[in-house]
């Protein structure tokens, strides 16, 4: 309880310095600004991976599935990784979304902010009771693996021009019901009053529909990691490490999505990888550093060919 409980202090430590602090004046995040934040949440995570090492090694957490320590940092690594390669879906909606409901740039890093938030609530959660199915009924490895199976499958086979309509979506229509929307902003606030009545603003129904859309998001990339391991820590880490980063990782790469078009074959391939790798566990055992290898090449193939494709366009 010592460890969970100073790694949530520390989390929520970080997230008041970074809107109580760095952020306290809301500014147009530049890309210079959100590559060094991103830099520094990648270096963040994989450093903890050290943690987890001395973690392991002094038995400071419970270890129900005695994991030795480089096998408990080459399982967060890769859960680390996977979180990090599903969460590019992510930013594109995320980018959808704030262009749907035209939230001004510099309002952006406030919502997400809060985002996050919800994001561990939820996340923790859906791990919680991931980690209980799994241990309680072993057949769930099964069922995970075949959906994280069909996902890639239907990844694949899905048309592009099929784009997410936020304006359009069940969520809308259901804050619409509960709450008047007003198309207008009011600075940094997700309410305003109007004739003695409440509305909410685009910065708030941007907010509440990013919340859907990241659990959506997690029903995908919480097996997926639950393959590489059951240990509530190791996945409740790497998943809140992704999240993290995935708010600078936005500002960093929101303009420069169009680049990445082959990425998506990579999550494809990575969540094939893991969802035979659920059905198969009882017959073929994969080496820690095996499935590590495989993820970071998957993703790094997908990035380095999308930027090699790109090329040809940008000299033209």
């Amino acid at each position: 309880m010592i460890v969970w409980i100073s790694f949530l202090t520390a989390i929520m430590l970080f997230l008041a310095l970074d809107l109580g602090v760095f952020n306290k004046t809301p500014h147009i995040i530049s890309s210079k600004e959100a590559g060094k934040w991103t830099g520094i949440w990648v270096t963040l995570s994989f450093l903890f991976s050290g943690v987890i090492y001395w973690l392991y090694g002094t038995n400071y957490i419970e270890n129900p599935d005695g994991l030795k320590p480089a096998v408990a940092s080459i399982k967060y690594i890769t859960g680390y990784l996977i979180e990090l390669s599903l969460s590019i879906d992510n930013i594109f909606v995320i980018a959808i979304i704030f262009a749907a409901f035209k939230i001004p740039q510099k309002y952006q890093h406030r919502v997400l902010f809060w985002g996050i938030l919800g994001a561990i609530v939820f996340r923790g959660l859906m791990i919680f009771f991931g980690v209980l199915l799994i241990n309680k009924f072993s057949w769930t490895t099964y069922l995970f693996g075949g959906f994280l199976l069909f996902t890639a499958i239907k990844m694949f086979f899905s048309k592009e021009e099929d784009e997410f309509e936020p304006k359009e979506s069940f969520v809308y229509k259901i804050i619409g019901k509960i709450i008047p929307i007003t198309s207008h902003t009011d600075k940094e606030h997700f309410f305003l009053k109007k004739e003695g009545k409440t509305f909410a603003t685009p910065l708030f129904v941007a907010l509440i529909v990013i919340e859907v859309m990241d659990v959506l998001f997690a029903v995908d990339s919480v097996p997926a990691i639950l393959a590489i391991t059951s240990d509530p820590f190791l996945v409740f880490s790497s998943n809140i490490f992704a999240i993290l980063g995935l708010r600078s990782m936005y500002f960093f790469l929101a303009n420069m999505l169009a680049k990445f078009d082959y990425l998506e074959y990579s999550l494809i391939v990575i969540l094939s990888f893991v969802g035979l790798k659920m059905l198969s566990h009882d017959f073929i055992e994969i080496p820690e550093w095996a499935s590590l290898a495989f993820i970071a090449i998957a993703l790094l193939t997908g990035i380095l060919f999308s930027l090699k494709q790109s090329k040809p366009e940008n000299k033209k």
